[in-house]
């Protein structure tokens, strides 16, 4: 029985993001649609982005992500400046005292933190194609995801200092976890200075880098097919365990992954697969 192509039914009402099928069954291909401002992002687009991660979350018809930027000089160059400093909820309001103030800045950021988030909360695992100029908030983006590829001509920074801030949409949170050299986080997050591919891949923040940005998606969509071939409910666990195993102590993470595979053991999944094996045959699984 041959696989099926994502229907992808709802997806057509983004305004800032192209969702289409990748080409490997399964597969689905997110675009930031906003070429021409270098897919700087504004508040409705951060909301749109965690709408359309929410969605991909729970569709049968989806079981791996590629995330990238439309055009070819950069993924995104983070927040757009001119949207942000007209924008309301940044502005100092004589009618509000500090505390009220604050509680209304604290609402904004975390519904701007949800967005992003919802990568990283995504049942499906989200492959992001770093090229080109890719600044601030293409590192929070990138940290959600669950494998980084990127190019060699790959511009990358933690640009918030640099507008009088420190990072709040994730990265200051990820990025220590995503690497393992805190010296070097706190090098490039208080500096804000750009580094390239090489240095990229050298402390792990990226997996692959690739030639072309048509290289790098080339091998994201390969690879988000072989994983799209595999049993979904083993490639959910095994992404919801990995992230409970970063934010918990080994015996806290064997626990949990005691109770998940309490149920995820009894899935028909595993004998299909054995019995694909046996057979010597790709398996087929049901959808989840």
């Amino acid at each position: 029985m041959a696989q099926q192509q994502p229907q992808l039914k709802g997806y057509t009402s983004y305004k800032h993001f192209n969702v289409t099928s990748a080409g490997p069954a399964f597969v689905v291909h997110v675009e930031i649609n906003r070429p021409a401002k270098l897919n700087a992002f504004f508040e409705a687009m951060w909301l749109e982005l965690g709408q359309v991660f929410r969605q991909l979350s729970s569709d049968p018809d989806v079981r791996a992500v590629v995330l990238s930027g439309a055009g070819d000089r950069g993924f995104t160059a983070g927040l757009d400046i001119h949207a942000a400093s007209s924008n309301n909820q940044l502005q100092s309001s004589g009618a509000l005292d500090v505390g009220r103030k604050a509680a209304q800045l604290r609402r904004y950021i975390t519904e701007f933190q949800d967005s992003i988030s919802a990568i990283e909360l995504c049942e499906k695992p989200v492959i992001v194609v770093l090229h080109a100029i890719s600044l601030g908030l293409a590192i929070d983006i990138a940290c959600a995801a669950d494998i980084r590829l990127c190019t060699r001509d790959v511009r990358l920074a933690v640009k918030e200092v640099d507008i009088g801030l420190a990072a709040d949409i994730g990265t200051l949170s990820r990025l220590p976890k995503a690497v393992g050299n805190f010296s070097w986080v706190k090098e490039v997050c208080m500096s804000a200075r750009e580094f390239g591919a090489t240095e990229a891949q050298q402390v792990g923040f990226v997996s692959q880098v690739l030639d072309s940005k048509v290289a790098a998606l080339d091998q994201a969509v390969k690879l988000a097919g072989l994983i799209a071939g595999k049993s979904p409910i083993a490639v959910q666990g095994t992404k919801e365990l990995l992230n409970h195993a970063r934010d918990h102590s080994v015996s806290e993470s064997l626990r949990y992954t005691t109770v998940w595979n309490s149920a995820a053991l009894q899935t028909r999944d595993m004998m299909d697969a054995l019995s694909a094996s046996v057979q010597k045959k790709k398996p087929v699984f049901s959808k989840l």
